[in-house]
């Protein structure tokens, strides 16, 4: 089950306690369906609970029959649509009426009647999750939206989001492939987002989900940057024994290096992946990781000139 499907469910267990709030949540589906008029009124979901429950809050709410049809979406992944409709022209205009709405609204539009009380905005704004809403994976991105079929619907929703105080939120609108795309993103945002639908649980696993993935980050930073530095040391390492080889095959060997240069040159061959600190702490007079340094510079050059 994906994270948005895991979403839906879990806002499903949700019941609103107040008559109101089952009113703005059922208008919530109704109105973001596929089609709210007098010749159709249907909502299709692949979230069997959002089905049932759009279904039972129609039927219990405005008192009309709801049916409830099953097809099949992708045969592979054996993925089903539901789809909840109204049969009848009567009930149709039973539900339009119920909602403030006619048949002859040229543009549909958000009906703020049916959001009667202040608890009513987040019953509502679930209803439209679960009829046209969706969150990305965690583990992939956080966004969250709602696919809206028509341009002035998308504003009002847009609208009516921003407006609560609580969330302090300003959504997103493009137009994609013909629909209108309201959309928030960041995971704080998006997490508030979801406690205030009354999703906790995936408001919580969406939040373990960032921390989790920011001490991944944060450690495979640090070891990417140990490992960098090993490489430079064990690359500078290498071109120090180089021109120490070098000198030692020369005529007369180390013994044509100064006595403090020669003592350097033996500890380095003979260790390799030594850091300079750690080389300067082992001289017999010891030495700050930049004389260490400075020195080995030293012996780079005599290397060169040869």
């Amino acid at each position: 089950m994906s994270f948005a499907s895991e979403t839906k469910t879990e806002l499903c267990q949700a019941v609103p306690q107040n008559s109101c709030c089952r009113k703005a949540e059922c208008y919530g589906m109704l109105l973001f369906g596929r089609s709210f008029s007098g010749n159709s009124v249907s909502l299709t979901t692949e979230n069997s609970s959002a089905a049932h429950r759009a279904a039972q809050l129609t039927a219990e709410t405005v008192g009309v029959f709801v049916d409830i049809s099953t097809s099949l979406l992708r045969r592979k992944e054996r993925k089903s649509a539901f789809t909840v409709s109204v049969s009848g022209d009567g009930q149709r205009e039973t539900v339009l009426a119920y909602f403030g709405h006619t048949d002859k609204e040229i543009h549909l539009r958000i009906n703020r009647a049916n959001m009667e009380n202040d608890c009513c905005a987040c019953a509502f704004l679930r209803g439209v999750f679960l009829s046209c809403g969706t969150v990305s994976d965690p583990q992939k991105d956080y966004h969250l939206e709602f696919v809206v079929p028509f341009m002035n619907l998308a504003k009002d929703l847009s609208s009516f989001i921003s407006e609560i105080y609580e969330l302090d939120l300003q959504p997103g609108l493009l137009n994609r492939k013909g629909s209108y795309v309201v959309y928030i993103k960041g995971s704080e945002h998006v997490a508030d987002f979801l406690t205030y639908m009354g999703a906790g649980k995936a408001a919580m696993s969406l939040m373990q989900t960032k921390m989790l993935k920011e001490v991944r980050n944060n450690v495979n930073r640090k070891t990417n940057f140990e490992t960098a530095n090993l490489d430079k040391t064990a690359s500078a390492a290498a071109e120090q024994i180089v021109a120490i080889e070098k000198i030692i095959r020369s005529a007369g060997g180390l013994s044509t290096l100064p006595e403090e240069l020669r003592e350097l040159a033996v500890l380095r061959c003979r260790y390799p992946e030594m850091s300079l600190r750690e080389l300067g702490a082992m001289l017999s007079d010891p030495l700050s990781r930049s004389g260490v340094n400075h020195r080995l510079q030293r012996i780079m050059d005599i290397a060169r000139v040869l």
